[in-house]
């Protein structure tokens, strides 16, 4: 990337947490998408009792990675073993830095022995970009980066739509645009659909927890695909709901997966000083911010490893990848764990309630997702210590609380009550996200993740939501 670097601006910065935490980039924003189609609460609902209808078109990047040397490649470059990578299947690829640190993750489609879809967040697809661009790797990458958060009416465009459909009633949605049965695709695994007189590709997925098939093809098919859906799903007799972003973002609450870890790449030598050289000063790793009541002054504080994400049963130890020697002395080392936090309802409320008093407020707990900072840190504490962090939360209208995910020590188990104290000390952040408050204490009940019990009891065997890591 040209001009000013990431280095650069955290050189003029000082510190890494200071220009996180007070980044002048605004909400986190979902893109494009309505932020309701009818409210968010219904929207909650449908992927529990009917289907829903996700536009996951606008707000991921999507990288292709193609070329003789495309698998070997990317073997190196990620955790996940290839040796059982057959064509039409899916993966979550996730890597990380040589010291272990997570950057972040991506799904990874195989399309051919020499072709690899990825789509997902910025900053995985940054990673692999530039050890492209460092390597001698014999591959050609091609990326459609996400639409543009405030389009401010300029037409957008992608590569390719991708929807998604869920719920206990899809498979009828499924069955009548197909026009008959679907094959029987297994959990992660590609194959081909019918919708109306176009021929698409669906993975087999569940994002919220419920059954559901992952759609995608040409952008120009876009409206033909979701009009040919809704009349499918009408004629089925399906109430199926266009789930907006505000709904959206709030899925992986039931189903356990944490979006938005903080890339750990900010500190380190070598490779990641000169990744950081080589990130420009727009990127997301130089614009993002960080909020919630947690501050240090170390920014590694804020640095997750694929053990305490639940990621650690697929690494695949007998490939040479970026972080392996790190990884392999964390393995047994006292990694924290991931676990779900049921927010106290009275401690909700009484957040809430300040909001109507005189005087300086807590921090306002946005429904049904605050999501005002790319990444979250949320002092978990008990008997005055911290003993983890939350990372990201919101209301679940299905489960009726509100929710969060984070990483624990190992000492604490489920059922545990914890204090999380939410809002950001001395007044808040600089961030224009965040007004001024005061901090509250929020007592948390330490669940099982997945929350929602279809994840847990219907997911593949070998799904990342279910399996303990190594």
């Amino acid at each position: 990337m040209s001009g000013s670097s990431l280095e650069t601006v955290l050189t003029e910065k000082g510190n890494a947490v200071d220009m996180l935490r007070n980044s002048q980039i605004g909400m986190y924003v979902y893109p494009v998408v309505a932020p309701e189609f009818t409210n968010w609460r219904d929207e909650q609902r449908a992927w529990r009792d009917s289907a829903v209808l996700f536009d996951q078109t606008h707000h991921m990047d999507e990288l292709i990675v193609e070329g003789p040397q495309a698998a070997e490649f990317l073997d190196h470059v990620g955790i996940n073993s290839f040796a059982n990578f057959d064509l039409n299947r899916a993966k979550h690829f996730v890597p990380v830095t040589p010291a272990g640190h997570v950057i972040g993750d991506m799904i990874i489609f195989r399309e051919r022995e020499d072709k690899f879809v990825l789509v997902g967040r910025a900053p995985t697809a940054n990673w692999v970009e530039f050890q492209q661009a460092v390597g001698k790797w014999n591959v050609r990458l091609h990326r459609d980066p996400r639409s543009d958060s405030r389009p401010d009416g300029k037409a957008i465009y992608r590569t390719h739509y991708r929807f998604q459909i869920q719920g206990p009633d899809a498979s009828k949605v499924f069955e009548k645009m197909n026009g008959g049965p679907i094959p029987d695709v297994k959990f992660f695994h590609v194959d081909w659909i019918n919708v109306g007189s176009k021929r698409v590709q669906a993975l087999r997925h569940g994002m919220s927890g419920a059954p559901g098939l992952e759609i995608w093809g040409p952008y120009a098919d876009k409206s033909y695909i979701q009009s040919t859906i809704m009349q499918a799903a009408r004629d089925a007799g399906v109430n199926l709901v266009p789930c907006g972003s505000r709904a959206y973002s709030t899925n992986t609450l039931e189903s356990g997966w944490i979006p938005s870890p903080l890339p750990g790449i900010y500190t380190g030598d070598g490779m990641l000083k000169e990744y950081r050289q080589w990130l420009g000063a727009n990127s997301y790793e130089a614009m993002g911010s960080i909020g919630g009541s947690m501050v240090s002054k170390n920014i590694e504080d804020y640095y997750v490893n694929p053990f305490e994400l639940g990621y650690g049963f697929y690494i695949g130890w007998k490939s040479d990848f970026i972080g392996k020697d790190a990884l392999a002395k964390m393995k047994d080392g006292p990694n924290r764990k991931k676990v779900t936090f049921e927010w106290n309802r009275d401690d909700v409320l009484k957040v809430i309630a300040s909001g109507f008093e005189d005087g300086t407020p807590y921090k306002w707990i946005d429904f049904p997702q605050p999501n005002y900072a790319s990444s979250s840190a949320d002092l978990i504490m008990r008997d005055g210590k911290q003993v983890g962090m939350s990372m990201f939360n919101g209301y679940s209208f299905n489960e009726r609380c509100v929710l969060s995910l984070g990483v624990v020590s190992q000492d604490v188990q489920e059922g545990d009550v914890l204090t999380l104290v939410w809002g950001e000390p001395d007044g808040g952040s600089n961030k224009t996200s965040t007004e001024r408050h005061k901090q509250a204490e929020i007592r948390v009940r330490v669940s099982p993740t997945p929350y929602s019990r279809e994840a847990r009891e219907s997911y593949a065997e070998d799904s990342w939501r279910t399996r303990k890591s190594a």
